[in-house]
């Protein structure tokens, strides 16, 4: 979001939207996909449990999105609009705000007394026996954590705003497609800390912890990150909308569709994870070749 608010600020629109949606294909794709594999390799002699309940919920809400990010596209490249090149915008505000919405109401959903849906299949006797094993001490107290991730969000802050006025430049003496570094490499590097706890969880065998990492963080991202930068450049008076292009709406579509099915029967292995390994392989090669048709314009 630091990211994303710096480049508005500076008109590079599509920097910010495919280092968005770069993070929800890294967290859906690569973080899920890493942890499965490590998590299956350990306890290979085991199909890993998570909670079914938590995944399709998750997985609705990644499909509005993906229809949020859809309809402005579609309008777009079927010149349907009823006033050119202003409807679109319009649109993407409007469900923008649909969308926080939804996500306010996931969350109240989520903490107002619903955890028991939120638990597997015969987790009743579960508790009682890893309480013991879950209980560490606190290495710092709460207002220590609070202090430090005040001081690296500031610094993180500072950073961005360098990372930013260095992406055209590194696109250019690296001789990558803009696209190629903002979708595959940004996220790659930012999600670092997600993509080793998700795998250190996944191996403790506390997957539902992985898949709040992994998929609650894409759903975050799709469902408040996003909205919330049109609702910012709305304010700022630029014309970010959900109109990500032809090309990388399909890329999330069909990768929320792979991730929705290996997630439906509530089981996890390494083969799922290997596969969801390659289908991020396949897109970060498809972003490789790809050349944006509006860098020109960003």
């Amino acid at each position: 979001m630091i990211i994303a608010i710096y480049a508005l600020k500076n008109g590079m629109i599509r920097v910010v939207q495919q280092s968005l949606l770069g993070s929800i294909l890294s967290n859906m794709l690569l973080v899920l996909g890493c942890a499965f594999f490590a998590g299956g390799l350990i306890h290979r002699n085991k199909d890993q449990v998570f909670s079914k309940a938590t995944a399709v919920v998750n997985s609705g809400l990644l499909l509005m999105a993906v229809m949020g990010l859809m309809f402005p596209a579609v309008l777009h490249f079927t010149h349907s609009e009823v006033r050119q090149g202003a409807s679109e915008v319009v649109l993407s505000r409007f469900s923008s705000c649909i969308m926080l919405v939804a996500y306010a109401s996931y969350l109240y959903f989520q903490l107002s007394g619903r955890s028991n849906i939120y638990s597997p299949i015969g987790s009743e006797e579960v508790p009682n026996e890893d309480a013991t094993e879950e209980e560490e001490e606190a290495e710092i107290s709460m207002w220590e954590a609070v202090t430090w991730l005040a001081v690296l969000t500031l610094w993180v802050s500072v950073l961005s705003e360098y990372l930013v006025n260095a992406i055209e430049g590194a696109s250019d003496s690296l001789n990558l497609p803009v696209a190629f570094i903002s979708v595959i490499l940004l996220p790659i590097v930012g999600n670092a800390a997600e993509h080793a706890s998700a795998i250190m969880f996944a191996m403790k065998d506390k997957l539902d912890i992985t898949l709040g990492v992994a998929i609650g963080s894409s759903t975050q991202i799709s469902m408040f990150v996003i909205p919330f930068c049109v609702v910012i450049g709305w304010m700022m008076g630029q014309k970010m909308d959900l109109n990500f292009q032809l090309f990388e709406t399909a890329t999330l579509f069909i990768t929320v569709l792979v991730v929705a099915f290996m997630l439906q029967d509530g089981t996890a292995n390494y083969m799922k994870g290997l596969m969801l390994i390659l289908c991020y392989l396949i897109v970060a090669a498809s972003f490789f070749v790809h050349v944006d048709p509006q860098s020109s314009d960003g």
